[in-house]
């Protein structure tokens, strides 16, 4: 096969016509998806905040911690499997796999080590 076979097809007219189509609508399909996710995201938005967040026990955290220090108990040494350097035990708790137990264990990891993981 010579290459002048190659480049002398011509698709048919008709599949020209679809194809330029496609390139030229596609895009406005995409831009108005955009404003229908951002209603919705909007919408989750509201009804996330709509609940307030209760991170649990916050004093009795606290109270484990200071119990603990009295014991001399060395504190779990390492963080839940999610957690990001960076954080603190305010956003551990807005992780979605947020537990209580992980936030008992920040509190008292930095108040015996003053830092966190």
């Amino acid at each position: 096969m010579t290459w002048n076979v190659v480049f002398k097809f011509r698709p048919p007219r008709w599949l020209r016509l679809v194809c330029l189509s496609t390139v030229i609508l596609l895009p406005t399909l995409v831009w108005a998806d955009d404003a229908a996710r951002a209603a919705m995201q909007q919408s989750l938005n509201a009804e996330v905040f709509a609940a307030p967040f209760d991170p649990g026990d916050v004093n009795k955290a606290k109270a484990y911690a200071e119990e603990a220090l009295k014991k001399k108990v060395k504190p779990v040494v390492t963080p839940p499997s999610y957690w990001q350097p960076g954080w603190n035990c305010a956003r551990l708790t807005r992780y979605h796999g947020y537990q209580y137990n992980h936030y008992r264990n920040c509190i008292y990891h930095h108040r015996y080590y003053g830092r966190y993981w």
